[in-house]
């Protein structure tokens, strides 16, 4: 609501009827002015909305282009980790709920040449395979107790200066030669993705960043490996080569999400775009027929008509870019473009930055339809969301290392509820 519909509102003259309903229309114009206050994301703002850059999702040209010293955006596959050192250990790089190691989503390049201390800047997320630990997060993210929550996606960032250790401060060149200044820290052999600081005790070469994967590779045939391992155990270690192009080539784990690079494009080109080639034939990656399946199946669960109006709203404006995984608009006036109106946070449900108690800001939201690059099917049980939202720290704090950020996953209503 606008402040000058709040201030209209307020110089209403009531009518005296009864003094009971006088004060029932008191309590509601209070009500309704907190709720402005408290509500983020008034649907009367659009017109300061900020301008959105989309991200699409392509195959690379080449396996380089995706390598850290390339400060790639992608989706998919493992991490291109900004500082190659100081990872996320322990708790951090597993589930919550369930413990299981998380798998990456996608990093999303994201410097602020403003500050030194952000020239480089990545963001990076991870989420828990498991549905089941997808809806319990639900109720996790409500918890005003932020600290105490137990989340199935985690959100970290990473920033460093232009002068560090690991690149150089030179732009890279775009090409195979650019190479970083140090290899960084050995990944696990299976997910290629944590700190691999577990060692195979039979060959004392094949690393690991848990039991459960290193249980996982032993079944999926490190064990006649074993042997040839231990006679190259000398050898330099396979993971901390050429930038990590050995890493990944070790990488053992099927499961990994393919790998995309993340390409930027601006809404407002987008939409010129589409506007000249509505009459051409569509020759999308994605048909639209494809896509509209894989998001109406959102519109037939959703529950009231401020629900469905929200819906409304959110498709008209992805279907002006329908291949689009993500809009990125950091700052303090950006809000995200919610598909349902139920399921959003107030600003009194983002937690304030743990490190130096700064707002958090949106930064960018991931939509549904990167499920339907990453192959992921359409069932009952199977990983899905209306869209995860990431908020950063407003003032990108400095630190060593990744700092954890925070992220908001809406479901559709249709999603049940745990007791």
């Amino acid at each position: 609501m606008e402040i000058a519909s709040v201030e209209k509102l307020k110089g209403l003259q009531i009518t005296p009827l009864e003094d009971e309903e006088e004060e029932e229309e008191q309590k509601a114009q209070e009500i309704a002015v907190d709720e402005d206050d408290d509500n983020d994301y008034d649907e009367d703002e659009e017109d300061e909305e900020e301008p959105v850059i989309l991200g699409f999702v392509e195959k690379p040209d080449h396996s380089w282009s995706l390598l850290r010293q390339q400060f790639p955006s992608k989706a998919g596959g493992v991490p291109a980790w900004l500082d190659p050192d100081n990872l996320p250990s322990g708790r951090s790089c597993v589930c919550d709920l369930c413990g299981e190691p998380l798998q990456f989503l996608l990093q999303v390049y994201a410097p602020l040449v403003e500050k030194e201390s952000s020239f480089h800047r990545t963001v990076f997320v991870f989420m828990c395979l498991s549905m089941n630990c997808l809806l319990r997060d639900q109720h996790e993210q409500w918890k005003r107790h932020h600290e105490k929550s137990s989340r199935s996606v985690k959100v970290y960032r990473c920033q460093l200066p232009r002068v560090n250790a690991f690149y150089s401060s030179e732009p890279p060149k775009g090409n195979k030669s650019d190479k970083p200044l140090a290899p960084g820290a050995p990944l696990c052999n299976w997910c290629g993705t944590w700190k691999g600081d577990k060692f195979c005790s039979n060959c004392k070469s094949a690393r690991y960043c848990s039991q459960k994967h290193q249980a996982m590779h032993w079944g999926a045939g490190h064990k006649p490996q074993c042997q040839q391992l231990s006679l190259s155990s000398q050898l330099p270690d396979s993971n901390t080569c050429n930038g990590g192009t050995a890493a990944i080539k070790a990488v053992a784990s099927k499961s990994l999400w393919p790998e995309y690079e993340i390409k930027n494009e601006h809404e407002s080109e987008s939409e010129t775009e589409m506007s000249e080639d509505d009459a051409q034939t569509n020759n999308s990656l994605v048909s639209k027929s494809g896509m509209d399946d894989s998001m109406k199946s959102l519109l037939d669960s959703f529950e009231g008509d401020c629900d469905r109006k929200s819906w409304a709203s959110f498709q008209e404006r992805i279907a002006k870019a329908p291949e689009q995984i993500l809009r990125y608009c950091r700052s303090t006036k950006a809000k995200p473009l919610w598909p349902m109106s139920s399921g959003r946070p107030s600003k009194a449900d983002l937690p304030k930055c743990h490190y130096c108690g700064s707002p958090l800001c949106f930064e960018f939201q991931i939509l549904p339809q990167l499920l339907y690059y990453f192959g992921v099917k359409n069932d009952m049980n199977s990983l899905d969301w209306a869209s995860i939202v990431v908020y950063t720290c407003e003032a990108s704090c400095e630190g060593v290392g990744y700092k954890e950020e925070f992220a908001w996953v809406q479901l559709s209503s249709a999603s049940p509820n745990l007791p």
